[in-house]
């Protein structure tokens, strides 16, 4: 079990009884994901300024279950000491992801120095900073009506610039009193509901 969720003094002088009612509680928390990453992860962040591997791939497996064998090579590869170990090479670029001055310069070391593509970036960012990030995805673009080919932009100048102005419609675009990570919910569920109700009236077309 990872140290940084189940501290060795947190089982200290307890029964075996109550050290597993502890352990399940734990193992609990990680079926709803998300709730998990945004009222446990994120407040560990800020206390702590770093994550561990295990906190950083439940944000990877959040975004994109797929993508993660992908992104455990790439950190190595990447790495500047070239090490093999990725809870230090995860704690270190962390800790310099939470020193970075700003949050265009949080973003542009996910992207550039690490090479992270605009969703995943903008999703660890979201989790991390989440009253300054929203994720940059496929569904708000759609129910947007815009910002399809933000994804697809090299230079990091303009996807910055980009990445403001989805920003600012996903803040403009919805109910004025959620916060920026309900934004982004809002607007998801709004597409997710208007392609499965879509997808029944025309009985689940097969997809082009």
């Amino acid at each position: 079990m990872n140290s940084q969720r189940c501290p060795a003094n947190l089982f200290f002088g307890k029964s075996p009884q109550i050290v597993g009612h502890i352990y399940k509680m734990k193992t609990i928390e990680l079926y709803h994901l998300e709730k998990y990453l945004f009222e446990t992860v994120s407040p560990r962040f800020e206390e702590d300024k770093k994550l561990s591997a295990f906190d950083f791939f439940c944000i990877i497996i959040w975004k994109a279950n797929r993508a993660k064998s992908k992104v455990a090579k790439r950190l190595i590869e990447r790495d500047p000491q070239k090490r093999k170990d990725l809870d230090a090479i995860i704690r270190d670029f962390t800790s310099c992801l939470y020193k970075a001055d700003d949050s265009e310069e949080r973003l542009k070391l996910l992207m550039v120095v690490w090479g992270f593509r605009l969703p995943m970036a903008s999703a660890i960012l979201t989790v991390l900073w989440p009253e300054d990030f929203t994720v940059y995805d496929i569904r708000v673009c759609e129910s947007l009506k815009a910002h399809h080919k933000l994804g697809n932009k090299v230079k990091f100048e303009k996807i910055w610039e980009g990445y403001k102005h989805f920003k600012h419609d996903v803040e403009k675009n919805t109910p004025s009193e959620l916060s920026l990570r309900d934004k982004d919910r809002y607007l998801w569920g709004q597409s997710f509901q208007d392609q499965l109700t879509n997808d029944i009236k025309q009985i689940f077309p097969k997809k082009k």
